[in-house]
């Protein structure tokens, strides 16, 4: 007797697109991020229907155990100096870790202890992340193209996006001064 043979998701490495899975989709938009930007008067004059990043996640049970896998594509773009970026958030079970692969793009990964200690990775496709717990963590996107990164998450870690109503220790912008073709300010 042969077993069932089940086709598994996949995903596009190139892109991050998944494939024969069940996958929902989340999109966050300029309107949603009000306060994550520091130039209050840039960000009033975007569109606040402009799409920043959008989320694809495989739709996994949310048990004690279980894992989430999504991939975030993070559109290229500024709001005055400002890359664009994610909200960023700690985990509500701060004890769970996260995993982060680069797909495709350029970017950084901002991590961030409880006690705003703060450091930066560089994000490319091959790159890994480990995320440890107790950590916050935002991807920017300082490339020209959009960033994509695949994550894996325990689905009982939930997100607190409150504990950073004042903002990470440190901010990026696009500066023609550094050879990156960026730079970090502490806030």
């Amino acid at each position: 007797m042969i077993p069932d043979l089940i086709l598994p998701p996949h995903v596009a490495w190139a892109s991050g697109a998944f494939a024969n899975g069940s996958v929902i989709h989340k999109a966050t938009r300029v309107g949603d991020l009000n306060g994550v930007f520091s130039d209050v008067l840039a960000y009033q004059k975007r569109d606040p229907l402009d799409v920043v990043y959008h989320v694809e996640m495989l739709d996994s049970p949310a048990d004690a155990g279980a894992l989430y896998v999504g991939v975030t594509h993070l559109n290229a773009g500024k709001i005055g100096d400002e890359f664009f970026m994610t909200r960023g958030h700690f985990h509500k079970q701060r004890e769970q870790g996260e995993v982060y692969f680069g797909l495709c793009g350029e970017g950084l990964l901002l991590l961030q202890s409880e006690q705003g200690n703060a450091r930066l990775e560089r994000v490319a496709p091959g790159s890994v992340h480990i995320i440890p717990p107790f950590t916050a963590h935002r991807l920017i996107n300082t490339g020209p193209a959009t960033l994509s990164s695949l994550a894996v998450w325990p689905s009982v870690a939930g997100h607190d996006y409150a504990a950073l109503a004042e903002g990470f220790a440190l901010r990026v912008f696009s500066s023609a001064h550094h050879s990156e073709g960026w730079e970090a300010r502490h806030e």
